[in-house]
């Protein structure tokens, strides 16, 4: 999307005085209008019944569940009234995803918690993401050009030793209050009873026909009736295998699951299908405990999910973002998304530098850094894109000082979860160990295969964690937890996440405005600027104008938020990007 100079330059020429402009004028009055403007809303709740937003959030004041399946959000919810707490709703939502958003929702994936505990006033992050085989080879994946494998990506060769039932038992083990029993219980009469398949589920299985028919004892077997008939809207579907896995699980916790007769039938299916995982890799996984990476914005702490994710990204974003007037810029408007575009690409280049322990320590508190970002922040003009060939890498390390889903929980006491969770790609592999009733990851591709890795870090190596651009997030404002947020997106994440938190602290949005606003994606460092439907073709003309090459895209993310009022009124917001989202609130 190319213009000739003379337009580009006149195009430009107006767009730097709306920039300056915007940086040193207030509004003034319009003759003929009247001469009352409206005033910001405060940053709390924001408008929430008059007539400045578009878009209102789901107000409760006994808990808040927003998830991507509204049946898995009304399950979390009954828990809380049943006088459970954030983290028993949020371990009944884990599991029930597995049966109503099988795309994402799992058990055989892995993912990324942050826990704030309101008795100790204190946040936890549990890392339980995928973790490679200790037989994993350097070709485990590749093909014959020495390039990875798609077929073998899609198979039970791209599994990671699922992370999930240990993370949300670790999580219930230091800070669940019902018995773990009862909080998988519902599930469990799900996937015996059934659930009716919605419009949504039915159209994305049915896509997935091809993929599933490799797995013809395992995936096909399951989710498409005899014959390969898809389900339709409407039928019920029954998934009494998983019924089966979670009655060990809820027996015997997490070892239900990395042991005794699940673990067999996970293996048995991986020697059957060419996997790699053994009852040893099962048996020894542990979820990670570690404290959050912590940085602030403009007055405002964040906690951020520490490595494997990258969260740490996030904080880097935002701190180069704090080195430029935003507010000034304008929500939606053009500098404010070229700005966002330049910093995404610096981000880009920096994760070179992360990677997964055991082998690899990623320097997250440098990439958090502010004096880290104000290095990088120097590298973006206003007035022209970044060519990546002068992006020059910046190693973190002195800065150091000594398909996925979202779902965010906050119960009546003030304790707040936020988790995302995945099988990596939609549907994981497209592979399930006959009898297990769940899907399995295909995390194993996010490891760098390159014979010359581009990523020391992330190359792989055999007990190795995954890496994940999946970042939870908790705001605090004045002490207190503000706001819970996170999405679904593989590389489109960071960039949402730091939308979204634009849009709360410098453009002051409430809760549901600030999700809803439309979005872009950096795609890489040199990649084109995505941008979604809802932004108007003269922004794109002025953005293709100062060097960006723009395409058109599809949704970006879909958080699942929370925000908690200064009175403790707790306001959901589920993002509408993904069908069947809902938020639900506890009175």
């Amino acid at each position: 999307m190319r213009r000739p100079a003379d337009s580009r330059r006149a195009i430009l020429g107006r767009l730097s005085l709306t920039i300056a402009a915007a940086a040193s004028l207030a509004f003034a009055p319009v003759a003929g209008l009247a001469q009352e403007a409206p005033q910001a809303a405060p940053i709390g709740g924001g408008d929430l019944i008059g007539y400045r937003s578009i878009h209102h959030p789901v107000i409760g004041r006994d808990g808040m569940v927003a998830a991507q399946s509204k049946i898995a959000a009304r399950i979390g919810a009954e828990i809380l009234r049943r006088g459970g707490n954030a983290v028993d709703a949020a371990v009944a939502v884990g599991f029930a995803e597995t049966m109503t958003l099988p795309r994402a929702g799992n058990i055989g994936g892995g993912g990324y918690m942050l826990v704030y505990s309101a008795k100790d006033q204190a946040t936890t992050a549990i890392e339980y993401y995928g973790q490679a085989p200790l037989e994993v080879t350097p070709d485990l994946l590749l093909g014959n050009d020495q390039r990875v494998s798609e077929a073998k990506v899609m198979s039970f060769k791209g599994v990671t030793v699922p992370g999930t039932v240990a993370g949300l038992y670790e999580a219930h083990r230091r800070f669940g209050k019902l018995p773990w029993a009862e909080l998988i219980q519902p599930t469990i009469e799900l996937a015996e009873k059934g659930l009716m398949m919605s419009d949504d589920e039915a159209i994305a299985l049915a896509a997935r026909k091809e993929a599933m028919s490799r797995d013809p004892d395992g995936a096909y077997k399951l989710y498409f009736k005899p014959g390969g008939v898809p389900y339709r809207q409407g039928e019920v579907f029954r998934n009494p295998d998983l019924a089966w896995t979670l009655r060990h699980i809820q027996k015997d916790g997490a070892d239900g699951f990395y042991k005794g007769p699940v673990a067999d039938r996970i293996v048995a299916g991986m020697e059957a299908g060419g996997g790699i995982i053994t009852h040893k890799d099962l048996a020894s996984y542990k979820a990670r405990v570690l404290e959050p990476i912590w940085g602030d914005y403009r007055g405002y702490r964040i906690a951020y999910m520490p490595p494997t994710s990258a969260a740490s990204s996030v904080a880097e974003a935002m701190n180069i973002l704090e080195q430029f007037p935003v507010e000034s810029l304008g929500a939606g408007n053009v500098a404010t998304m070229h700005l966002i575009a330049e910093t995404l690409k610096v981000v880009t280049v920096d994760r070179r530098y992360s990677g997964g322990p055991p082998q690899w320590t990623t320097p997250a508190e440098g990439m958090a850094s502010k004096a880290f970002a104000k290095e990088r922040a120097k590298l973006i003009s206003m007035d022209h894109v970044l060519d990546q060939s002068k992006i020059p890498p910046l190693d973190p390390t002195p800065y150091e000082s000594p398909d996925t889903t979202h779902f965010s929980v906050v119960d009546k006491d003030g304790n707040v979860v936020t988790n995302t969770y995945t099988l990596s790609a939609s549907y994981g592999a497209h592979v399930v160990a006959p009898g297990t009733g769940f899907l399995l990851n295909n995390s194993l591709g996010n490891f760098d295969w390159n014979p010359t890795p581009r990523s020391l870090g992330n190359r792989i190596e055999p007990g190795k964690r995954a890496q994940s651009t999946i970042s939870p997030i908790i705001v605090f404002k004045d002490g207190k937890p503000w706001v819970a947020t996170g999405t679904p997106g593989g590389g489109t994440i960071i960039g949402t996440m730091v939308q979204v938190l634009v849009n709360l602290i410098d453009f002051k949005l409430n809760i549901a405005e600030a999700v809803q606003r439309p979005r872009i994606y950096q795609s890489g460092v040199d990649g084109p600027l995505q941008v979604e439907e809802a932004i108007p073709d003269d922004q794109v003309k002025m953005l293709t104008a100062l060097g960006h090459e723009v395409e058109r895209s599809q949704i970006i993310g879909s958080t699942q938020s929370i925000m908690i009022g200064p009175d403790g009124v707790l306001y959901g917001a589920a993002d509408t990007r993904r069908p069947d989202a809902e938020a639900v609130g506890v009175r």
